[in-house]
C-alpha cells in the first residue's frame, strides 16, 4: 500500500528535481494517489475497471519508485470484462534517444513468464497423444539421457511442469549470455550442463530452468520444429502476437523496437548488452510486447481461445490449473506450471519472471474477469514491479480483515521452528553449492507469541500454520514422523520451499564464525613475522622451518580470500555469462593453500614429537594455527571451492 510517509518522502526527492512539465505531472498524480489512500475513500474491485481511477493509482505508485529506484523504463496493461482499461508505458525504451516506452510497440523481456508458452506447448502435444505426461522423458530425447540416480523413478514432464524432476540448482557461466558466439543448440547445451538429480522425482518442488528447457527439447524433438518455430505456429500466430519472439538475436524488424537494458551509476545510465538466454530458450527467452502478452493471458483467461481461435482446449487448460503440487493444502500450491497466487482475495494464477535486467507478472483473475501484465527495469525493476502488481491485488481486491492473536502456549513449543533454512533450489555438486551460505533465511520466535521469518511477523492460526501480521501472507511448516520441524513453504510459492538445515556443517555461522577467526589467526601469525624477524631469523633450524610453515599457510589462505573479494567485485556479475577466467585463475590458489596447509600438519607433529619452541602453550598456538589452516582446506572442499568444480 502506498502510505502517507512514503508520499512525504518521495515529495522530498521530487524538490531536487527541475520543475520540467514531466515532473509536475507526476506531483500532481503522486498527490491524488495519497488522497485516493489516504482518505476514506475505500478501492474495490469495481474501480478496476474505471481509467481514470487505475491510472492515477498506477502513475502515483509508478512514477515516484522510478526516480527513487532507477528504474529506466517500464509497462502496465490492464484488461477487466473483455476492455483494455489502461495500457501504458512508462519513461524510456532509449535514455539516450528519448524514445518513450510504449506499451503495443516496446519490446520487454518478460523472463519466466516464459515457461507458460512451454507448458502450453506441451500440453497440445498430449492433446494430440503425441506427448505422455506420465513417460520416462528419455523416450523423447534424442542425443542424450537424463541420469538414473534414483532406478525406477525416472523424470517425466509431468516432474518437469510441476518443478518436481529433482534436479539441482545450475547456472554458472551458462544461464544468460551476452555475446553471439557464446550461443550453441539447445540440445547441446542441455546435454552439456546437466545438473545433478538430487531428490527423487515428485517428492519435493525445486524450481528448475533446466527442466522447463527439457521440457521445451521434448517439444522440438516431437513436433520435429525448433521450439522458437513451434511456438511461433501454434501460440504466437494464431493469437496474433505479431510482436513477440523466442529468436535470439532479435529479428531486424524487432531490434529496433527493442527496450535497451541499463545499470545506474554515478548518477547516469549504462547501456548493457541484450540478454542471450539461448541455452536455456524454453525458461526465459521470450521477447513480447506489454500488448501481446496480454493477447495471451486474455486466451487462458478465456479458456484457452483469444476471438474464437483457441490454442488449446478449455478442458485442458482447467486440467493444468488445477493443484498437482502443493507443499501444504491450505496453502496455494501450483498447477501445470501455473503459479496461484495469494495475493489479495482473488483466485489468480500465472507466473512471474526476471532477467538480469527486465522484472515482470502476468496474472490472470477469473473471478474478476481481469488480466494484468507489467514489466520492469533496471536496479530497482524487481522492487517497483512486486509493489506493483501486489498493490493492485492487495488495494482493489483486499483480503477480509483479521486479528492476529498468539496463542496462549506458543512461547512453550516455539523453539522447533527456530533454525536456518536454505531454498530447496540449490546446488550440491559444483562450485555454486557456496551460494547457499549466502540464501539462508533464520527463523526464530521474537518471545511475543510470533514468529520471526527474516524481518516479517507471523502468528500461528493453525498447527504448523502461521499468518503473517500486516499483509495476511500464509506460511507452513512440515514435520517429519518423529514430530521434527523439516522445512517450510509461503502460500503460492511451494516451487520455492525451503528446507531445515539439519547439519552444522552447513550453517552460515559456523562457517562464517570459524572463517572470520582463521582470517584473525592468520593475520596475527603475518604481524608477528613482521615485528619480530629478528627473532625468527635467530630460531633453531627446525623451529625456524616450522614457523615458515606457518606464515607461508597463513598468507596463502589469506591470500585466497583477498583474491577471491577482488574477484567476486571485479568480475562477480558476469558469473550468470559464463566463467571468467579470473575466477579459474582464483581457484588455482585453493590448492596451493591446501598443499601447504598439509604441510603444516606435517610440521605440526614434528612440533610435538621434537618438542620444538620454548613451551607448552607456544606448541598449543602452533597447533591452532594448524587447525585453523585445515579448517580452510576442508572448507575448500566442502564448498566446491577445490579445483575446478564448474560446468
Amino acid at each position: 500500500m502506498f502510505t502517507m510517509n512514503q508520499c512525504d518522502n518521495n515529495w522530498i526527492r521530487f524538490m531536487k528535481f527541475q520543475f520540467n512539465r514531466t515532473t509536475l505531472i507526476s506531483l500532481c498524480l503522486s498527490t491524488l494517489c495519497m488522497l485516493l489512500t489516504t482518505t476514506s475513500w475505500a478501492l474495490n474491485a469495481d474501480d478496476l475497471g474505471n481509467t481514470k481511477v487505475v491510472e492515477a493509482y498506477v502513475d502515483g505508485l509508478v512514477k515516484p519508485l522510478m526516480i527513487k529506484e532507477h528504474s529506466p523504463s517500464g509497462v502496465f496493461v490492464l484488461m477487466k470484462d473483455g476492455q483494455i482499461i489502461l495500457s501504458k508505458g512508462y519513461g524510456w525504451q532509449d535514455v539516450d534517444k528519448r524514445i518513450p516506452v510504449n506499451a503495443t510497440t516496446t519490446l520487454m523481456r518478460p523472463g519466466s513468464i516464459s515457461k507458460l508458452f512451454t507448458w502450453i506447448a506441451v500440453m497440445q502435444l498430449v492433446e494430440k497423444n503425441k506427448l505422455d505426461l506420465d513417460a520416462d522423458i528419455n523416450k523423447y530425447l534424442k542425443t542424450f539421457k537424463i541420469k538414473d540416480s534414483y532406478p525406477g523413478q525416472p523424470v517425466t514432464l509431468r516432474n518437469c511442469l510441476t518443478h518436481t524432476a529433482g534436479f539441482e540448482e545450475s547456472f554458472l557461466g551458462h544461464l544468460i549470455l551476452n555475446k553471439n558466439d557464446q550461443i550453441i543448440s539447445l540440445a547441446a547445451a542441455l546435454k552439456k550442463y546437466q545438473p545433478e538429480r538430487i531428490y527423487a522425482p515428485g517428492t519435493q518442488a525445486a524450481y528448475s530452468n533446466y527442466a522447463t528447457s527439457l521440457a521445451g527439447l521434448v517439444v522440438a524433438n516431437v513436433s520435429g520444429m525448433s521450439y522458437e518455430d513451434y511456438i511461433q505456429k501454434n501460440i504466437f500466430e494464431p493469437l496474433g502476437m505479431r510482436n513477440s519472439t523466442f529468436k535470439e538475436p532479435l529479428p531486424d524488424n524487432l531490434n529496433q523496437h527493442m527496450a535497451i537494458a541499463y545499470q545506474y551509476a554515478n548518477g547516469s545510465y549504462i547501456a548493457e548488452p541484450f540478454e542471450l538466454i539461448t541455452n536455456f530458450t524454453p525458461a526465459g527467452a521470450l521477447t513480447s510486447t506489454a500488448e501481446d502478452m496480454l493477447k495471451f493471458g486474455s486466451a487462458l483467461l478465456n479458456g484457452g481461445s483469444l476471438n474464437g481461435v483457441p490454442i488449446i482446449s478449455t478442458e485442458t487448460l482447467m486440467e493444468m490449473n488445477k493443484i498437482q503440487f502443493n507443499y501444504d493444502d491450505r496453502l496455494n500450491g501450483h498447477g501445470l506450471g501455473f503459479i496461484h497466487y495469494p495475493w489479495g482475495n482473488t483466485d489468480t494464477f500465472g507466473h512471474d519472471g526476471a532477467t538480469n535486467a527486465f522484472f515482470s507478472h502476468l496474472g490472470v483473475t477469473p473471478s474478476k474477469n481481469m488480466v494484468i501484465f507489467s514489466s520492469f527495469t533496471g536496479p530497482g525493476g524487481s522492487k517497483i514491479n512486486r509493489t506493483l502488481s501486489e498493490s493492485i491485488y492487495a488495494e482493489f481486491m483486499p483480503i477480509a480483515p483479521f486479528f492476529n492473536i498468539p496463542p496462549k502456549e506458543f512461547n512453550s513449543y516455539a523453539s522447533k521452528y527456530s533454525g536456518s533454512y536454505i531454498p530447496s533450489r540449490h546446488n550440491l555438486s559444483t562450485i555454486e553449492k557456496v551460494f547457499s551460505l549466502l540464501t539462508q533465511q533464520k527463523i526464530s520466535p521474537d518471545g511475543k507469541g510470533g514468529l520471526l521469518i527474516g524481518d516479517n511477523r507471523y502468528i500461528e492460526i493453525d498447527k504448523n500454520l502461521f499468518r503473517e501480521v500486516s499483509t495476511g501472507q500464509l506460511a507452513a511448516f512440515k514435520e517429519n514422523k518423529q514430530g521434527k520441524i523439516i522445512g517450510y513453504a509461503l502460500n503460492g510459492l511451494s516451487m520455492f520451499a525451503s528446507i531445515k538445515i539439519q547439519s552444522l556443517f552447513l550453517l552460515k555461522a559456523f562457517n562464517f564464525f570459524f572463517l572470520v577467526l582463521s582470517i584473525v589467526v592468520f593475520v596475527f601469525v603475518f604481524l608477528r613475522f613482521l615485528y619480530q624477524r629478528r627473532l625468527i631469523k635467530d630460531l633453531p633450524t627446525k623451529e625456524k622451518i616450522a614457523f615458515r610453515a606457518a606464515l607461508i599457510a597463513s598468507l596463502s589462505h589469506l591470500w585466497v580470500v583477498l583474491f577471491g573479494l577482488i574477484t567476486m567485485m571485479s568480475v562477480g556479475s558476469q558469473l550468470v555469462e559464463h566463467i571468467p577466467t579470473m575466477l579459474k585463475f582464483w581457484l588455482v590458489f585453493p590448492i596451493i593453500a591446501s598443499l601447504a596447509s598439509i604441510f603444516l600438519l606435517y610440521q605440526n607433529l614434528e612440533v610435538w614429537k621434537e618438542a620444538l619452541f620454548s613451551t607448552f602453550w607456544a606448541r598449543l598456538r602452533y597447533t591452532f594455527i594448524t587447525f585453523c589452516a585445515l579448517f580452510m582446506s576442508w572448507f575448500y572442499f566442502y564448498w566446491n571451492i577445490l579445483g575446478f568444480q564448474y560446468n
